[in-house]
């Protein structure tokens, strides 16, 4: 299918009030497809990326640029301190009163992201499962303090080794999610996820993804991770750094980890960009797996 054609099929959705959620892999021209659809059907975008939510965050998240700003409002981005705690839930009450504001001005709302856990929040809902505890998350955060990341991932794998499996052991904050879970319930959170299953439809909406094949994509990721580098990225994760940000949740994200480690002379310049390749390549491979397993329409590249 050809662009205009893709563009006039998404339009039509749009109009009939179904929500288009253009998802796919990192560095896929997500954000080119938004604003471009936007401009079409007088639509607003809201985004799902849990590095882009943050502010200070800019380059190596890949935020919209200005002209795109400009083509197309955007929410949900940079509107949390570095340090603020942010999770599915509270990214889809986030997402859902955009989605109401831009509704209520007449306007389509668009969905544009690649954390495909808040695209199911968002979308189907999250399975219960019980409050957060201050008492617990300390007692995490000390295991982290004295054994590091992983200590508290294999603490995980011991008593929930689905959810282990599928998070990093950078992810610390999803990762003492399902630990606290478990300590408080005697339930893993797998199986919690497993009995809710996302059947529960807040929105109607339809996932798109473009498809681009492994030697395309890895392209598209080298000009875009060559190209943030040459705007500054590593002075942007200095200031970061400077500011007190170094173990800020996104600080762990793909890419900013790599910089982070090239400003603590860990990585050498020569060895940044290609770390950062491979470790984007990488997540792309996890966030295509999702995607094959998900309900998606899928467009030619």
């Amino acid at each position: 299918m050809d662009d205009e054609s893709a563009l006039a099929e998404l339009a039509a959705l749009a109009e009939s009030g179904v929500i288009v959620a253009i998802v796919g892999p990192t560095a896929s021209g997500k954000t080119e497809l938004a604003c471009r659809l936007a401009e079409r059907i007088g639509g607003e975008v809201v985004s799902v990326d849990s590095v882009q939510v943050y502010r200070r965050f800019d380059i190596g998240s890949g935020k919209p640029t200005a002209d795109e700003l400009a083509r197309a409002p955007h929410h949900a981005v940079s509107v949390l301190d570095p340090d603020e705690p942010i999770d599915a839930a509270r990214y889809a009450s986030l997402a859902n009163s955009a989605i109401d504001d831009i509704r209520a001005r007449g306007r389509r709302p668009i969905v544009c992201g690649g954390t495909f856990l808040w695209v199911k929040a968002l979308l189907h809902g999250l399975a219960e499962a019980p409050p957060a505890s201050a008492e617990v998350r300390a007692r995490h955060a000390a295991i982290v303090d004295s054994g590091g990341r992983e200590e508290l991932h294999r603490r995980l794998k011991e008593v929930d080794a689905p959810s282990a499996a599928r998070l990093h052991p950078n992810d610390v904050l999803r990762v003492g999610r399902a630990l606290e879970v478990f300590e408080l319930t005697g339930e893993r959170m797998s199986a919690i996820q497993e009995r809710h299953a996302f059947r529960e439809v807040r929105h109607e909406a339809r996932l798109v993804a473009r498809r681009l094949d492994t030697v395309d994509l890895t392209a598209r990721i080298t000009r875009r991770v060559e190209g943030w580098l040459d705007e500054g990225w590593v002075d942007e994760v200095k200031a970061l750094l400077d500011a007190g940000y170094g173990e800020a949740r996104a600080m762990g994200s793909v890419g900013y980890c790599e910089v982070r480690a090239h400003v603590r002379g860990e990585l050498t310049r020569d060895e940044l960009a290609g770390a950062i390749v491979r470790a984007t390549r990488v997540f792309a491979r996890r966030q295509r797996t999702w995607l094959n397993s998900a309900d998606v329409r899928w467009l030619s590249g």
